[in-house]
């Protein structure tokens, strides 16, 4: 085993014969403590640099949700729009001749319904027709009196005074009914 000269720093030496000076770990030397910090420096460097891109990533694709939120609000209806063209253009041609017939008209005006129909219900805008003596539902149906009607059920609809919508399984407007009275 070597011995410290008096102009040198002492040295240990460790169970598993590692050797340096007191209070120094295996691997201490300033090379190694230099060489770990460039290694931990350029660690850090890469973790930032993917912590920016990410954040810009992540700012990009709010950004972006946000426009094509703001797109779909703004054009929301282009395509219920798209579809009642034809109706008015219906309305507007049958406008237009000037000798049509009673029946020509009612003919017109009953296609013309149908096309209104078609343009609704693709825009899943369904009708609330409900039959007479069907169950009175308050969530689809409001009722504007209660009639006297032995022949039905109580609470039921006697007779529809004007159709109700929904609009994707939300009611756009209730039906207006008159119900049975209880017994």
């Amino acid at each position: 085993m070597p011995q410290p000269t008096p102009d040198s720093e002492p040295y240990f030496e460790d169970s598993a014969g590692n050797t340096g000076a007191p209070g120094a770990s295996p691997g201490s030397d300033p090379g190694s403590l230099e060489q770990r910090l460039a290694d931990l420096e350029a660690r850090h460097a890469e973790v930032s640099d993917a912590f920016l891109r990410a954040k810009a990533e992540t700012e990009n694709i709010r950004r972006r949700a946000d426009e094509e939120v703001s797109k779909a609000r703004k054009f929301a209806i282009e395509s219920f729009a798209e579809s009642l063209l034809p109706v008015k253009d219906s309305l507007e041609a049958g406008l237009a001749i000037q000798n049509a017939t009673i029946e020509q008209v009612h003919e017109g005006a009953h296609a013309t319904l149908r096309q209104l129909k078609a343009a609704l219900e693709r825009n899943k805008v369904i009708e609330i027709a409900p039959a007479p003596g069907a169950r009175f539902d308050p969530h689809q149906h409001q009722a504007i009196s209660v009639v006297p009607a032995p022949a039905q059920e109580p609470n039921t609809v006697v007779a529809v005074l004007q159709k109700g919508y929904l609009i994707s399984e939300r009611v756009l407007r209730p039906a207006l009914v008159t119900v049975s009275s209880p017994a």
